[in-house]
């Protein structure tokens, strides 16, 4: 665990931190298993990457790979995005509409359909 975070972090922490994307709580540096994770939604399972540019070589990005399928194993969907576009005043735009469609809860019912209204008479009062 670092104690100060880069820049892209800082930034990224100021959109997250109190409840600022749709009322969620999202920790810093949060520990899950042999990983230290950026930024967590315990609610929602999700988790935020900030990558720099040590995500760029062929090693770190298996690394990358093989910690995402981990995460994902546990039932965290883990989201990355790179510091350039933190830093950016315009991607950083569609880097919070990103979260926001991933915080969202799902809309799709996945149980039995409703019993009909009216006591189950077709409908009919």
């Amino acid at each position: 665990m670092r104690r100060e975070m880069p820049l892209p972090e800082v930034i990224h922490w100021q959109l997250l931190r109190g409840g600022k994307v749709d009322g969620l709580r999202f920790r810093r540096q949060h520990p899950i298993g042999p990983f230290v994770l950026d930024f967590y939604c315990a609610e929602r399972k999700l988790a935020i990457e900030v990558d720099g540019l040590a995500h760029d070589n062929a090693e770190r990005f298996e690394q990358d790979e093989r910690r995402t399928m981990w995460l994902n194993n546990q039932g965290i969907q883990v989201i990355r995005f790179m510091a350039s576009d933190i830093l950016d005043p315009q991607a950083l735009e569609a880097v919070v509409v990103t979260i926001r469609e991933n915080v969202a809860p799902s809309t799709s019912y996945v149980g039995p359909p409703p019993p009909p209204r009216g006591g189950g008479s077709g409908g009919v009062p």
